[in-house]
């Protein structure tokens, strides 16, 4: 495979267990909920139970989704992708990694791939849910809530250019030879809109300012490299 760069990611054993684990008594809760039996105390529980474990399935889906992305691109790139393990502060990652020599808009496209696919997943949920805060939607809060916050983190490690060297956002800054602080202001924008969006649906301002940041992120692969 030759030299290889990475990202860093979050797909330990650990995650896909709990998944696992999620995915299991997600579908247990549900089949409790709808027993007869149930006393109406039970019931109250469950339910509370069943939400919350269907809000974190919404935020790991959110995670896969955003992995997802930098493999469809390292697939479609033929960029020979791969897994090695990294460590932050004593905490320990996985990056997934591909070959050197692909040309800078491929190293970027790859670097924000999943950010495009959770940003696009946090517009279709607000776009289709906008009253979301007033719904029974676990599964899409988690969804969103892992949109907005691993922006927010990200966007924070850029600004102040700490994390592993593999991060996503030190990649793209440096395949459009760009300030990486650009690339977090590119991120927190949407990340804050969208909160917004979430608590004050009726707000324009807020929805087109959001999409528009969304629409930099993907139209920045096609400015010329300085």
């Amino acid at each position: 495979m030759g030299a290889t760069r990475g990202r860093a990611g979050s797909l330990s054993g650990w995650i896909a267990t709990l998944l696992f684990l999620t995915a299991f008594c997600f579908a247990e809760g549900r089949a409790l909920a709808q027993t007869e039996e149930t006393s109406s105390a039970e019931r109250t529980e469950t339910s509370r139970t069943v939400s919350t474990l269907s809000f974190l399935g919404g935020a790991a889906a959110g995670l896969l989704a955003h992995e997802g992305g930098h493999l469809l691109f390292d697939v479609a790139f033929d960029a020979d992708p791969g897994f090695r393990r990294v460590e932050f502060s004593g905490i320990p990652f996985f990056a997934v990694t591909h070959r050197d020599g692909l040309s800078p808009r491929r190293e970027y496209a790859i670097s924000a791939a999943g950010f495009w696919v959770q940003t696009a997943a946090a517009e279709w949920v607000l776009t289709r849910r906008p009253q979301l805060r007033y719904e029974d939607g676990a599964f899409a809060k988690g969804l969103l809530g892992w949109s907005v916050s691993s922006s927010a983190v990200y966007a924070a490690a850029a600004f102040g250019t700490f994390g592993p060297p593999e991060r996503d956002t030190r990649g793209m800054a440096e395949s459009r030879a760009v300030a990486e602080p650009w690339i977090g202001l590119m991120l927190i924008v949407p990340a804050v809109c969208d909160t917004w969006r979430y608590f004050d649906p009726a707000a324009r301002w807020p929805r087109w300012l959001s999409r528009a940041a969304k629409i930099g992120l993907v139209l920045l692969v096609m400015t010329p490299r300085r």
